[in-house]
């Protein structure tokens, strides 16, 4: 997320939503390249919170950058 120069988490997740749906245009199976795994994150307050997460497959990164924000320097660069 931070190198492809996204800051919040629900921009980003737009561009891997966008992913998914290339990959499907594609026929090949999304969930073979997009894992959604349940992270655990403390809080400041001693407790902790799950929070949505991917696994992905190096496919699932060079889609995510080719359905990045072009305006972001970093995915231009990709």
């Amino acid at each position: 997320m931070t190198l492809l120069g996204y800051v919040r988490w629900e921009n980003f997740e737009v561009a891997i939503n966008r992913a998914i749906e290339s990959c499907k245009t594609t026929e090949i199976i999304p969930s073979d390249q997009f894992c959604e795994v349940t992270k655990t994150v403390a809080l400041g307050s001693e407790s902790n919170r799950a929070i949505k997460d991917y696994m992905l497959t190096r496919y699932a990164c060079y889609l995510i950058a080719q359905n990045g924000d072009p305006k972001r320097e970093e995915i231009a660069f990709a």
